[in-house]
């Protein structure tokens, strides 16, 4: 049986990664949707299966250099209001948290490298239980409230809301796990500018995803297993 799956691509490198296979073993049908290029409509976005909604290096909050941002706003309010399974990745979980009414800005600081997240008492008992010690890969400055009704899943010093769930079927990340550490180079080349910026030396994030890589990806493949598989069995959130 083939499923469809949109991806919402913000920049080429930041993909689906290590997702995409566990979605051609699932039976799905991957149709990128380039954001800014392609056209983002509420009608494409819930007619699939599955909504992937990747990172990228801009704000939510700036429309007005962005305009593309309206419509794939709506768009995603509109899959997350009909309860379809839908997952974001950094700048995709800051663009769900904001079609659900939560607050989303800049915090004045970067949180860019490997590092653990602590699991709250629920991400604990979710589907991200495989992280708990495992450093992930952070690449933001931003950050999300809590939408109303969601559960907060994980935390860092910095940035206390890292991830959140609504229901079985909606999950968004504020950290990156799909990333593949084979394919970190093109990362810090197409952030190098931000790198630059924030002082941050990008042989130190190549010698951590070589520590760290094989790790994060065995964690981060039961991660997104697990909650594929468990989309199928979850029921439409109020």
């Amino acid at each position: 049986m083939t499923r469809r799956a949109v991806a919402i691509r913000h920049v080429a490198f930041e993909d689906l990664g290590l997702l995409a296979p566990l979605l051609a073993e699932r039976g799905y049908r991957v149709r990128y949707l380039d954001a800014g290029v392609d056209a983002i409509a509420p009608e494409g976005s819930i007619d699939a299966e599955l909504l992937v909604v990747l990172g990228g290096p801009i704000g939510v909050y700036e429309e007005a250099a962005y305009p593309f941002l309206r419509d794939e706003l709506a768009a995603i309010g509109a899959r997350l209001r009909a309860g379809r399974p839908t997952l974001g990745i950094c700048l995709g979980a800051q663009l769900m948290a904001r079609a659900l009414g939560a607050e989303v800005g800049p915090t004045g600081a970067k949180e860019i490298g490997y590092a653990p997240v602590t699991l709250t008492e629920e991400g604990s008992r979710s589907v991200l239980a495989p992280l708990a010690g495992t450093p992930v890969l952070h690449w933001h400055g931003d950050e999300f409230a809590i939408p109303l009704g969601a559960q907060r899943l994980a935390e860092t010093p910095g940035f206390p809301n890292q991830a959140f769930s609504l229901g079985a079927r909606v999950l968004g990340l504020q950290f990156h796990i799909e990333a593949e550490p084979r394919r970190l180079e093109q990362w810090l080349i197409g952030h190098a500018h931000e790198l630059a910026t924030a002082g941050i030396d990008p042989g130190r994030i190549r010698d951590d995803a070589a520590r760290f890589g094989l790790a994060l990806e065995a964690a981060a493949r039961e991660v997104l297993a697990d909650w594929l598989d468990g989309i199928d069995l979850g029921g439409e959130h109020e």
